[in-house]
C-alpha cells in the first residue's frame, strides 16, 4: 500500500499569511485532493492537469456561497503556483 500525499509538505513553500489562514487552504485543498482523487483518481497533484481544477470548480464546489467559491479558487492558485503553472481560473456565475 503507498503512502498518501503529503499535501501540506507540496504547499509549504507557497503559503503564507497568518495560521489560520494557512490552515485553511491546507483544508481546502486537502478537500481538492480528495475530490480528484475519488473522481479522477488522482490523488498527486503532479499528475493533475487543468481540467481536473476546473471540474473541481465547476461542479464540486457550485452550490456554495460565492465566498466560498472564491476561498477555493485561492487555494487553487497556491497548488498552481507550486505545480510552476500558469493556468488562470475564473469563478462560474450560477
Amino acid at each position: 500500500m503507498s503512502k498518501a500525499f503529503d499535501m501540506e509538505l507540496f504547499l509549504t513553500g507557497v503559503l503564507t499569511g497568518s495560521h489560520t489562514t494557512r490552515q485553511r487552504h491546507l483544508r481546502q485543498a486537502k478537500a481538492i485532493q480528495t475530490a480528484i482523487a475519488d473522481h479522477w483518481q488522482r490523488d498527486n497533484p503532479w499528475t493533475w492537469q487543468k481540467k481536473h481544477l476546473t471540474w473541481f470548480l465547476n461542479h464540486h464546489v457550485n452550490l456554495h456561497a460565492e465566498s466560498t467559491r472564491y476561498y477555493y479558487l485561492l487555494t487553487m492558485h497556491l497548488v498552481v503556483l507550486r505545480l510552476g503553472k500558469t493556468w488562470q481560473f475564473t469563478i462560474r456565475q450560477r
